[in-house]
């Protein structure tokens, strides 16, 4: 069984697989205190400083709510990003994928630091825009929503709804309104615009962001027969290298701490 269960997640999509490995290890050991949470947040004080502390830009999307909260967020952070990893239309391409993480995560940022709200975590931000996203393409579709079928569209609206029974809920509805502004800006600029405006896709992929998750093919060496490197060979056989991990290639609220 144990080797069932460590076949099942090699065969996960790597991105979504390592993402909610990483939140999960991240929340529980910030949350059961072996780990300060103040390393962690986002404050944007510390990543002016000499040097900066730049890796806050990312831990401060992969810390979830404590208690239940790690795990159903958790939950949450695979499911949507497997769902846009394996099937959305957009995003098929790793790369693309990584470059919409990027995107909506800097969106809420620049949102967060713009508005003044001061949101240390943004986990319940990036939840909300990968939901809404996802759900986008399953107009026509229901869904079950806390053992209610809902049109698909409106999950992410019944995501707000259900923290304003919980305190302090109205202030992590604030920080999903930045996820879910992210999100559809995202979609107007890659979808809308270009599909329906006629206009550009103004958000297509970097190059440097294709090399960085496919890896740069090397350039042809030149034989002792003079004859060129055969470099479809090269690529089959796996010689393009990134600085990503391999198995990115290979396999298959809001909240404040203290």
């Amino acid at each position: 069984m144990a080797e069932l269960s460590l076949d099942a997640y090699w065969r996960a999509p790597p991105i979504a697989r390592t993402a909610a490995t990483v939140t999960f290890g991240l929340s529980v050991a910030v949350h059961m205190g072996m780990l300060a949470g103040d390393l962690f947040l986002y404050d944007f004080h510390y990543l002016a400083r000499i040097p900066p502390q730049i890796w806050r830009l990312v831990t401060c999307f992969l810390i979830t709510f404590p208690n239940l909260g790690v795990l159903f967020d958790t939950f949450h952070m695979y499911m949507y990003m497997s769902q846009l990893e394996k099937g959305h239309p957009r995003l098929s391409r790793r790369e693309d994928l990584v470059w919409y993480l990027t995107f909506v995560c800097g969106t809420i940022l620049i949102l967060n630091h713009l508005l003044g709200f001061g949101y240390g975590i943004m986990t319940q931000a990036l939840l909300l825009a990968m939901a809404y996203t996802v759900t986008q393409e399953q107009r026509g579709q229901t869904t079950n929503y806390m053992f209610i079928n809902i049109p698909s569209q409106l999950v992410p609206f019944a995501m707000m709804a259900i923290n304003l029974f919980f305190p302090g809920g109205i202030s992590v509805v604030f920080l999903q309104l930045q996820g879910l502004a992210a999100a559809h800006l995202y979609l107007f600029l890659t979808k809308i615009w270009p599909d329906v405006a006629g206009g550009r896709n103004w958000l297509a992929t970097p190059a440097f962001i294709r090399s960085a998750v496919n890896g740069v093919a090397p350039a042809p060496q030149p034989s002792a027969g003079g004859r060129g490197f055969d470099t479809t060979s090269a690529q089959s056989s796996g010689a393009s290298r990134g600085p990503l991990p391999d198995s990115w290639r290979t396999r298959g609220p809001g909240h404040r701490l203290g």
